[in-house]
């Protein structure tokens, strides 16, 4: 299965309250929207929620079925517990998750197949080879790996093709300019980043730690803690300065940003119809290159305060800051 970029892809951790609670019908409001205007790349993963956010999409998207670009991922465990969670992804672990993701989402066949993270016990030949058995079995479309670097891509496609290859990256994480977006056009495959929006921080919405729910993610990272977070601020201010000027929300010029050189789709983490608006303005917005140029001056590669997860989520990592 040959991939064909999308302006953007949906992304839907958000969905099942991840940075706050969503209600149902706004997250089906928004997929329904988000199919509406043209969209059909919906990214979701077993991990989140413990795979409710699979039935949840699959929910959304029962009756539309055939307007949909499927994403889910594989890897970790999860469970109640802490210690329950964890990398997993020895090779007779692909079949019985595919299977259970497929249950969950209610469909018969998933069109882009993620490795969630490389478990560093397990050589990514195993793993990608009983992935691939998933595309020969027709159970699978084509297949994907996320936050890695150009040798474990090569390992993997030894094996298999790779379609997309997904990692954080936005205005303030910018890692995979190093060599991963130049690597991957030359190879033929998608690059598709997530967080494009900082987790919602460069939209200019969240102004202090205590605008995030008790139980919201972002608490436990670095970035959204203490100085880090003031420091991160004064990067906000000045991008929010800039789309004054241009008259556009914050949240379009980052997403616009994203897709400058061609080589990025972002992962548009949206929970309201409204954001699925400013994904499409921002995916038909004509910007300046004197404005690129002072983005880039104001945001270069480590700009932002602090790590994008926690130590030990960091060393899942082959991508940097």
């Amino acid at each position: 299965m040959t991939l064909q970029a999308p302006p953007y892809v949906l992304g839907t951790m958000a969905f099942t309250g991840y940075y706050g609670p969503v209600e149902e019908k706004i997250v089906a409001d928004t997929v329904a929207h988000f199919l509406d205007v043209g969209g059909r790349y919906i990214d979701t993963a077993d991990l989140y929620a413990d795979g409710a956010n699979e039935k949840l999409v699959g929910r959304c998207i029962r009756g539309r079925r055939s307007e949909v670009t499927l994403c889910t991922k594989f890897g970790y465990t999860f469970g109640e517990r802490a210690d329950q969670r964890g990398l997993d992804a020895r090779p007779e672990r692909a079949q019985p998750a595919c299977e259970a993701s497929l249950r969950r989402l209610g469909v018969d066949h998933i069109d882009v197949y993620y490795l969630h993270r490389v478990d560093p016990k397990v050589p990514i030949e195993e793993t990608y080879g009983a992935m691939a058995r998933l595309v020969e079995q027709g159970k699978v479309g084509a297949l994907g790996i996320c936050e890695i670097g150009p040798i474990t891509y090569r390992r993997a496609a030894a094996v298999h093709p790779v379609a997309v290859v997904q990692s954080e990256y936005s205005i303030w994480s910018r890692d995979p300019e190093a060599e991963m977006l130049d690597f991957l056009k030359s190879s033929g495959s998608c690059f598709f980043g997530y967080a494009s929006l900082g987790r919602g921080f460069l939209s200019g919405q969240v102004r202090s730690p205590e605008d995030f729910a008790p139980d919201d993610q972002r608490r436990d990272m670095p970035r959204f803690q203490g100085e880090n977070f003031q420091r991160n601020i004064e990067l906000v201010d000045a991008l929010q300065a800039l789309a004054r000027d241009m008259q556009i929300p914050a949240a379009q010029l980052a997403l616009a940003w994203c897709r400058r050189h061609g080589a990025a789709t972002p992962i548009v983490g949206a929970t309201t119809p409204g954001h699925i608006d400013d994904a499409q303005q921002a995916s038909a917005l004509q910007v300046p290159q004197a404005v690129w140029d002072r983005i880039d001056a104001i945001f270069p590669l480590g700009a932002a305060a602090g790590d994008r997860y926690n130590a030990s989520a960091m060393k899942r990592l082959e991508t940097g800051r």
